[in-house]
C-alpha cells in the first residue's frame, strides 16, 4: 500500500542506506564489477515474471541498484575534494560567503580554484575555511570575489574528546577540509568580477536588506534578531542571545525552514485573493516564484529547499487537478536533495527538518481531531500546541542526542512566540519591499522593532522559568535511532489503539532499553583514563565503572568532560589537582600528574603512566627508572613538544609520548 502511495519512500530508503554505507565502505573496482554482474542476473530472471500480475523478483535489482547509486554518490562526493600536502602555498580561491567578524578576526570560507606551482596551476575542487586578521580590505569583501592568495594550510582534526562534536566530518561534509591563519598582507591580488554567481547574488541582496532595516531605524541586538529570523542570518547574534532562545525552546524560529515557507505562502495567497478563479494558475505561479525568491535570498538552506520543493510539488498536483501525497512530496524533496549532496544527509538542520515535518504529517490530523473546542482562540491554541508536541516529539532523539538538554516549557513558548514570529516574517518581508516608500516602511520598521524586542523579552522570561530545561541529557546514535522509532509507534499508538497493536512500540522500547543496558554493562565492566583536549585548561578524567574522578586545576568542570558524563550517564566526582603533584591509583596501575619530571619523583612513584601539565620547570635532561612507562601524556598547556623531546629522548623513558596539541585528547583502558 505504501508503495502505491509513497513510492519515494520506497526510493530513497535503500538510496540512504548507501549513503550510511559509505561512511564503512569504499567500493574498489572488483566490488562493483561483481554487483553488476548481480544486477544483470536479477534483472534478467525478472523478465521471466513480467507476464504475471505481479514479478516478486523485480524488487530486488532495483533496490539494490538504489543502494549503490546511494553508496557511490556518497563515496563520490568525498572523493572530489582535493587532497593537499599541508603547508605553504599559493592558491587562487572564490570568495562563497561574507566574511564574518570574531573577536580578533574575520571567518571566511573560500572556494579553491587551482594551486600555483612552478610547473602552472592545478585545478583544485573544495573549499578553504581561511581565519583573517582584522583589516579594512578583508571586510570590504563580498561573495564571489576572486584572490590569489599566500598562505600555510593545515588540515581540520577535532580535538578527539569522548563523545564530542565530530566537527572535522561537519566540515568534510561541506566541502572544507583545510583551514590556515593569513592577513592582508598575504593576499598577492583581489578581483572583483563584472558577473556573479546566482548564490553569490542572493546573498548580497541578503546584505542590503540588512542595511534597510538599519536605514529604518532597526539596530543593535534587533537588529540582530530580525536579520535571523526574517533572513536566517545568525552570524550577527551574541552567544547570549542564542542561549536565550535555545533554553526557551523556540531557537527553530531564527532556522530559515518550513515554518517561513508556510508563513509567506499564505500570506501571498491570500494577498492575491483577486486572482481566483480563472486566474488561479498565474496566482500559483506567483507565489511558488517569490517563495523561491525568498529561498534564494536566505542561503538556499535544506530545511527551506525542502519547503520551497513541497510547496511547489503541491500547487503542481493543484495545476494538474491531482491529489498530490504530502508524505511523497516531502521524501521527493528529500531524494532531490540527497542527488544533489549525499552528505546532506548527516547534516544536523536536514535531520531535524524532515524528522519534525514527518511527524506533523503522519499524526497531526488524528492528534488534532482528538479534541474540539468552541471558542475560535482556543482553537487555534490546540492547532499550535499539536504542531508544537509533534515536532518536538520528531526532534526530541536528536535534540538529546545533539545538544544534551530539552527545553520542557516548549509548548507554551510556542503557542506565544511563534504567532509573534509570523508576523515578524511577513513585516521583514515588507520593509524591503516598501523601502523606496519611507511613509511606509517607516512605520513598518518601527512596528518590527517592537515586535523583535517583545519576541526577545518574551524569550527571556520563559528561558529564566523554574526548570526551563533539562540539562546534561545525552544518548549515543544508536541509542538515539532506537528512541526515534520508540517515540513514533508509541505516538501511533496512542493516536489509533484500536488498529495499532501495542506489541509493536513495546517491541521498539524493548530494543532501545537492551541497547541502553548493554552500554551500562560494558561501562560498570570497564575502566579508562582520559586527558582531555581542553585549551586554557588541564583536564584528566578516571573512569571507574560509571564514576568519573575529574582531576582539574580549577573548580570549573570543562564542557568536555560534562559532555562525556551527559552522553553516558555517568557520576561525576571532581577533585581539584591544583599545583600538586598527584599519585592515582587505578586498578594495577599508577598515575603520575605534575608540572616537573624528574628521576627522584619517577623513583618514588614508579608510575605506568605519567602526565606532566602546566608551564612548570624544565624536566631533567638524565632521568633515570627503575621500570618502564607505558605512556608519557603532554598537556595542551605544558612545555613546548621540542624541549621535552630533546630531553627524555636519550633515556628511552617511555613507550610512547602523546601530545595533547598535535594528537588530540588521550585514552586508554586500565
Amino acid at each position: 500500500m505504501l508503495n502505491k502511495e509513497i513510492p519515494f519512500l520506497r526510493t530513497g530508503l535503500p538510496f540512504c542506506v548507501g549513503i550510511i554505507s559509505g561512511l564503512y565502505l569504499k567500493p574498489e573496482p572488483v566490488f562493483l564489477f561483481v554487483s553488476l554482474v548481480i544486477l544483470i542476473i536479477l534483472s534478467g530472471i525478472s523478465l521471466f515474471y513480467n507476464k504475471r500480475p505481479v514479478n516478486p523478483v523485480y524488487g530486488f535489482p532495483l533496490t539494490f541498484s538504489l543502494f549503490l547509486c546511494g553508496l557511490l554518490f556518497y563515496n563520490n562526493e568525498k572523493k572530489s575534494l582535493s587532497e593537499l600536502e599541508p603547508g605553504p602555498g599559493t592558491f587562487l580561491c572564490l570568495l562563497e560567503e561574507f566574511p564574518e567578524e570574531k573577536e580578533n578576526s574575520f571567518k571566511t570560507v573560500v572556494r579553491l580554484v587551482s594551486l600555483t606551482t612552478d610547473s602552472g596551476n592545478i585545478p583544485l575542487n573544495g573549499s578553504l575555511l581561511i581565519y583573517f586578521k582584522k583589516d579594512p580590505i578583508i571586510n570590504s569583501m563580498i561573495p564571489g570575489d576572486y584572490m590569489r592568495i599566500r598562505c600555510v594550510i593545515n588540515p581540520i582534526a577535532n580535538r578527539g574528546n569522548p563523545y564530542e562534536f565530530d566537527y572535522r566530518f561537519y566540515m568534510e561534509n561541506h566541502g572544507i577540509k583545510y583551514f590556515s591563519f593569513a592577513g592582508a598582507e598575504d593576499i598577492a591580488c583581489l578581483i572583483h568580477p563584472d558577473h556573479r554567481k546566482l548564490k553569490h547574488r542572493a546573498l548580497i541582496i541578503r546584505e542590503k536588506i540588512i542595511d534597510m532595516y538599519e536605514e529604518r531605524g532597526i539596530s543593535g541586538d534587533r537588529l540582530a534578531l530580525v536579520a535571523a529570523i526574517t533572513l536566517g542570518q545568525k552570524s550577527m547574534l551574541d552567544p547570549e542571545q542564542k542561549q536565550v532562545f535555545i533554553k526557551a525552546g523556540v531557537m527553530h524560529i531564527m532556522a530559515v525552514s518550513g515554518l517561513h515557507a508556510v508563513i509567506l505562502s499564505v500570506f501571498i495567497f491570500n494577498l492575491l485573493f483577486f486572482m481566483k478563479g480563472k486566474l488561479n494558475g498565474l496566482r500559483i505561479m506567483i507565489a511558488v516564484l517569490l517563495l523561491w525568491s525568498f529561498a534564494f535570498v536566505t542561503g538556499l538552506t535544506p530545511s527551506v529547499i525542502r519547503a520551497a520543493l513541497m510547496f511547489s510539488f503541491l500547487q503542481a498536483g493543484k495545476l494538474m487537478k491531482r491529489d498530490v501525497n504530502s508524505m511523497n512530496s516531502v521524501l521527493a524533496s528529500a531524494f532531490i536533495l540527497l542527488i544533489a549532496r549525499p552528505s546532506v544527509l548527516f547534516d544536523a538542520g536536514f535531520l531535524l527538518s524532515y524528522s519534525s515535518v514527518i511527524f506533523i504529517i503522519f499524526f497531526y490530523r488524528d492528534l488534532y481531531n482528538k479534541l474540539r473546542f468552541k471558542t475560535w482562540i482556543a482553537e487555534k491554541i490546540w492547532q499550535s500546541a499539536t504542531v508544537t508536541i509533534l515536532a518536538q516529539a520528531g526532534t526530541l532523539p536528536l535534540t538529546v542526542a545533539l545538544f544534551n538538554r530539552f527545553p520542557t516549557w516548549f509548548i507554551l513558548t510556542n503557542i506565544v512566540i511563534v504567532p509573534l514570529s509570523s508576523f515578524l516574517i511577513v513585516i521583514g518581508c515588507l520593509v524591503p519591499l516598501t523601502y523606496p516608500l519611507k511613509f511606509i516602511s517607516q512605520p513598518l520598521a518601527s512596528f518590527l522593532s517592537f515586535l523583535t524586542g517583545l519576541t526577545e523579552m518574551l524569550s527571556e522570561k520563559a528561558s529564566n522559568l523554574p526548570f526551563s530545561t533539562i540539562e546534561n541529557i545525552g544518548m549515543v546514535t544508536i541509542e538515539s535511532v532506537f528512541f526515534f522509532f520508540v517515540i513514533l509507534l508509541f505516538t501511533r499508538y496512542i493516536i489509533d489503539r484500536k488498529n495499532f497493536p501495542v506489541r509493536y512500540p513495546l517491541i521498539a522500547l524493548t530494543v532501545f532499553l537492551f541497547a541502553g543496558t548493554a552500554g551500562v554493562i560494558s561501562d560498570k565492566a570497564s575502566s579508562e583514563m582520559i586527558v582531555y583536549n581542553t585549551p586554557g585548561q588541564n583536564a584528566v578524567g578516571v573512569r571507574t565503572g560509571k564514576t568519573l574522578n575529574f582531576f582539574g586545576d580549577t573548580e570549573v568542570i570543562p564542557a568536555e568532560a560534562m559532555r562525556h558524563c551527559s552522553t553516558r550517564g555517568l557520576k561525576l566526582k571532581q577533585n581539584s589537582s591544583g599545583n600538586k603533584i598527584l599519585l592515582l591509583n587505578a586498578g594495577e596501575k599508577k598515575i603520575v600528574i605534575s608540572s616537573f619530571l624528574s628521576s627522584e619523583l619517577l623513583q618514588l612513584t614508579e608510575p605506568d603512566y605519567i602526565i606532566l601539565k602546566g608551564l612548570g620547570q624544565q624536566p631533567e635532561k638524565q632521568i633515570r627508572l627503575t621500570r618502564p612507562v607505558n605512556s608519557l601524556v603532554i598537556t595542551s598547556q605544558s612545555i613546548s613538544q621540542y624541549r621535552v623531546h630533546q630531553a627524555i629522548i636519550n633515556g628511552e623513558i617511555v613507550d610512547s609520548i602523546h601530545f595533547i596539541k598535535k594528537y588530540g585528547a588521550f585514552r586508554t583502558r586500565l
